[in-house]
């Protein structure tokens, strides 16, 4: 009796089930690497986002860039969540990594006469856009499944065959790709960790005003008189800030860092000044009922 026909028979049930199998799986981890994909570039949006209103947008040049980057992390991620496609995906990867790179920049050499600081937020991006690139690379690298509708008496062997040379070539470029970007990652994560370790950072650093019992100052500067700390730094005040409480708080202290009090009036200086109770402890002057920041 020869075996190979009923050999034959149950290579092809095994490939068809196989296929079945495969096709049930793979749409369901593109939808997974959709998902996570997108889900990480509206998150670092928001961040973004959030860092532009309180205190990115004053910044010439950036203010508008970032504006920018906040539209397109938005766009990019609503577009992979709803298309699913491979080039929404890929364009997501090269914004998520351009992003980054943007910020390491920033932070290493500056951009545009700006220099990032350590912050809690910015780190929390920057590793946001690492993983949104992993997830977003290999989902542009993984070929959406087809349907294939073959009656039966087409599954012969070298049919299966030429399915299984797909199914091979098609793992092996996901393979590849995921390897890719994992390599990626891993050498942005280096110099992630690189550029924040010679990064300076201004959380609990003292806000450049002497400390309690100094002098608040005037000096003009365009013809304009502004209040200043003794060492002739522009002081700021809030605008979602009342008279007994400040909203800044997290990224925006850190970059505007509150001034301590209580403080004494200088020459030139005829406003109220008087302090607040910051939430964690610590007092901070006001001057007129605003609460004052220094700048990074």
């Amino acid at each position: 009796m020869n075996p190979w026909p009923a050999l034959a028979v149950v290579t092809v049930m095994m490939t068809a089930d196989m296929t079945k199998t495969e096709s049930r799986l793979q749409p369901r981890s593109r939808l997974l690497l959709r998902v996570i994909g997108a889900g990480l570039l509206l998150a670092t949006a928001a961040i973004h986002l959030d860092l532009y209103l309180t205190g990115y947008r004053t910044i010439p040049t950036i203010g508008p860039l970032f504006l920018l980057q906040v539209i397109v992390g938005f766009a990019a991620g609503l577009l992979v969540l709803a298309t699913g496609s491979r080039l929404a995906a890929a364009f997501g990867a090269v914004f998520a990594l351009s992003t980054l790179g943007g910020y390491l920049l920033s932070v290493q050499f500056g951009l545009f006469g700006f220099r990032e600081v350590r912050t809690t937020a910015g780190i929390a991006a920057a590793i946001l856009e690492v993983a949104a690139f992993v997830a977003l690379g290999v989902l542009a690298a993984t070929p959406a499944g087809q349907q294939r509708r073959t009656s039966r008496s087409a599954h012969t062997s070298h049919a299966a065959h030429g399915g299984w040379s797909d199914r091979a070539a098609s793992g092996v470029s996901a393979a590849v790709a995921t390897l890719a970007a994992a390599v990626v990652a891993l050498v942005a994560f280096g110099l992630l960790g690189g550029a924040l370790a010679g990064a300076g950072s201004s959380a609990g650093a003292p806000s450049g005003t002497a400390a309690s019992g100094g002098k608040l100052r005037t000096t003009t500067i365009g013809g304009t008189t502004v209040l200043t700390n003794a060492a002739g730094r522009t002081l700021y005040w809030f605008a979602p800030d009342t008279s007994t409480r400040s909203a800044c708080y997290g990224s925006c202290a850190q970059y505007w860092p509150p001034v301590s009090g209580p403080l004494k009036a200088g020459p030139g200086v005829t406003g109220t000044l008087g302090t607040i109770a910051r939430t964690g402890g610590g007092t901070q002057e006001t001057y007129n009922g605003h609460p004052l920041y220094t700048y990074v």
